[in-house]
C-alpha cells in the first residue's frame, strides 16, 4: 500500500477521485452533444430523443446492480473493483468516438433507420458507463473508514469530477460539440485506466457486524432484492409498460395504467417514509433507512433527467422561438448548443466548487441530510424561477447556478449518506440498487414526461416538472434519519 492511501491524503482523494472522473466526464459529453446531435445532424423528433435518452437508464439496470454484486464476491488484478473501471472507461472511449459517426455506422451497416443506430450507440455507452460507475464509487467505500474520511472521499470525488465536468462545458462552449467528443474519449480512457493502479483495494470486505444472517448468504435472493427497493416499484412497473409500448411502437393515450402507476408510487413511497427506524435490530433499521434514501433521491432525478434530456428543446422553443420542423440556419443551431453548453456548464461549476469546500464542513455540523435537503429546496426553487416570462441566455446561466446548488449535494452527498446505511460487505450490491433510484426515474423523464413536453405548445413546462419533483424530493429527505458515527459524537451525518 502506498504511503499516500496509508494517511489518506489529499492526493490520495485526488487519485480516488478520477475514475469517478472519467466515467462523469463521459457522460457530460453525453448530456451536452447526444440531444443536440440527434436533432441537429439527424432531425430526431423530440420523443425519438427521449427513447435514445431511455437506453442509459436500461444500461445502469442491468450495469449497475450485476456489476455490483458481481464485484463484491471477485478478484481479479489484484482488485474487485479495478477490472471493471478498466473494462468500462475502455469502451466509453470507443463509444464516444462512435457518437458524431453515428450516420457512417448505419451507412457501412446498411440499417435503414438512424434511430436504430442511435440507440445501440447510446446503450453501449451507457452500459460502459455504468459498468465503471458503480466500482468507481464503491471503492471509495472500500478504503475509506466511515464518518468524515468517507464524507471527504465522496465530497472529493465530486469537487475533481465537477470540475472536469465545467471543462467538458466549457470545451463545448468555447469551440463545439465535436471538439469537445473526441477530447473527450481520449481523457476518458487515461483517467479510468492509469489511476487504478495506485490504489490498493482490500481483499477482504468486512462485514457491519451486526449482519450474521447476511455473512451466510452471498447476496440477495429476487424476492429481498424486490423488497429493498420497494419505493421504488411505481417507477419499475410504468417502466417496463411504457418501453414495451414505445418497443412495439404502440401509440396510445395515458389512461388507466399510468394512473395505476401514479397510486402504486404514491403508496409505496408514503409507506417507505412512515417507518420508524428506532427500536429496530440494526439489519431491519438499515433496509428502512436505504428505503428512505431510495424513496427521496429518485423524485430528485426525475427533475433532473428532464433538465438535461429537455433543456435543449426548451432553449430551442422558449428561447430562440423555433418549432418542431422548422429549418434552423447552421449558425444558429451552433449558438443554441453553445448556450446548452454554458448552461451546464454553470451548473457544473458550482457542483464542482461547492461540495468540498462548502457542503463536506456544514455537513459535519449540521448532518447531511439537513443539509442536503436545503440544497435540494434551493434547486426546486431555481427550477420554478425558468417560468418567468422574457427568459435569455444570461438568465438562464443565473438560474442554472442556483440549481448547481442542489447538483452539488446529488452527486456527492447521498453516498456517504447511504453507504453508511448497508452492510459493507455488500456495498457494490446496495450501491447498484442505490442507483435504481436513478436509472428507473430517468426512464420515467425519458418516456412518460418526454411524451407530456413534446405534446405542450410551451416548453416551458420542462421546469414545471423540474420544479415539482424537486419540491416532492426535499420534503421526503425530511423523513431521512441522521445516522450518529463514531468520529462526531455531537454531530449526526446520515448514512446514505
Amino acid at each position: 500500500m502506498l504511503d499516500m492511501q496509508k494517511r489518506l491524503t489529499n492526493f490520495f482523494y485526488v487519485n480516488l477521485s478520477l475514475p469517478a472522473t472519467a466515467m462523469g466526464f463521459a457522460l457530460s459529453v453525453q448530456i451536452s452533444a447526444l440531444s443536440w446531435i440527434l436533432s441537429t445532424q439527424y432531425h430526431l423528433e423530440i420523443e425519438d430523443i427521449g427513447l435514445v435518452w431511455a437506453a442509459g437508464p436500461i444500461a445502469g439496470i442491468i450495469g449497475q446492480v450485476l456489476i455490483g454484486v458481481i464485484s463484491d464476491n471477485v478478484w481479479l488484478l489484484n482488485g474487485r473493483r479495478r477490472p471493471f473501471i478498466l473494462i468500462g472507461g475502455v469502451l466509453a472511449a470507443l463509444m464516444l468516438l462512435a457518437l458524431p459517426n453515428i450516420g457512417v455506422i448505419s451507412d457501412a451497416m446498411g440499417a435503414e433507420s438512424i434511430l436504430g443506430i442511435a440507440i445501440i450507440v447510446a446503450l453501449t455507452l451507457d452500459l460502459a458507463i455504468n459498468v465503471s460507475f458503480n466500482p468507481t464509487r464503491s471503492i471509495i467505500a472500500d478504503v475509506t473508514p466511515e464518518g468524515k474520511e468517507r464524507t471527504k472521499g465522496y465530497t472529493w470525488m465530486q469537487t475533481i469530477s465537477g470540475t472536469f465536468g465545467v471543462l467538458a462545458y466549457a470545451v463545448g462552449a468555447i469551440w463545439n460539440n465535436f471538439v469537445l467528443i473526441y477530447f473527450g474519449a481520449g481523457l476518458v480512457l487515461i483517467l479510468s485506466v492509469l489511476p487504478v493502479f495506485f490504489i490498493e483495494e482490500p481483499r477482504v470486505l468486512k462485514s457491519s457486524g451486526a449482519e450474521e444472517e447476511n455473512e451466510k448468504k452471498p447476496g440477495f435472493s429476487l424476492s429481498e432484492t424486490l423488497n429493498a427497493i420497494r419505493p421504488l416499484w411505481g417507477f419499475l412497473v410504468y417502466a417496463i409498460y411504457a418501453m414495451t409500448l414505445r418497443i412495439m411502437d404502440i401509440d396510445r393515450e395515458p389512461g388507466f395504467v399510468e394512473g395505476f402507476c401514479l397510486a402504486l408510487t404514491a403508496v409505496v413511497m408514503i409507506q417507505a417514509l412512515l417507518k420508524n427506524e428506532t427500536g429496530k435490530g440494526k439489519s431491519e433499521a438499515g433496509l428502512i433507512g436505504f428505503q428512505k434514501v431510495l424513496a427521496a433521491h429518485s423524485f430528485t432525478w426525475i427533475g433532473v433527467q428532464t433538465m438535461f434530456v429537455y433543456m435543449f428543446s426548451y432553449v430551442q422553443h422558449d428561447v430562440y422561438g423555433f418549432r418542431a420542423g422548422d429549418v434552423i440556419p447552421e449558425d444558429i443551431k451552433i449558438e443554441m448548443g453553445r448556450v446548452v453548453s454554458i448552461a451546464f456548464l454553470v451548473l457544473n461549476a458550482v457542483a464542482a466548487i461547492l461540495p468540498a469546500t462548502v457542503l463536506e464542513p456544514m455537513a459535519d455540523k449540521f448532518g447531511r441530510v439537513k443539509v442536503h435537503f436545503a440544497c435540494i429546496a434551493v434547486m426546486a426553487v431555481g427550477y420554478f424561477s425558468f417560468l418567468v416570462p422574457g427568459i435569455s441566455p444570461t438568465l438562464i446561466y443565473v438560474l442554472m447556478g442556483v440549481a448547481g446548488v442542489g447538483w452539488a449535494a446529488t452527486v456527492s452527498l447521498p453516498f456517504a449518506i447511504m453507504s453508511q446505511k448497508v452492510d459493507q460487505a455488500k456495498m457494490g450490491l446496495y450501491m447498484g440498487l442505490f442507483n435504481l433510484s436513478v436509472v428507473l426515474p430517468q426512464l420515467v423523464a425519458s418516456l412518460g414526461v418526454g411524451q407530456l413536453i413534446g405534446n405542450a405548445e410551451n416548453k416551458s413546462i420542462t421546469f414545471v416538472v423540474c420544479g415539482v419533483t424537486l419540491g416532492i424530493s426535499a420534503l421526503a429527505w425530511l423523513m431521512v434519519k441522521e445516522e450518529q458515527t463514531g468520529d462526531a459524537a455531537a454531530v449526526a451525518p446520515a448514512g446514505h
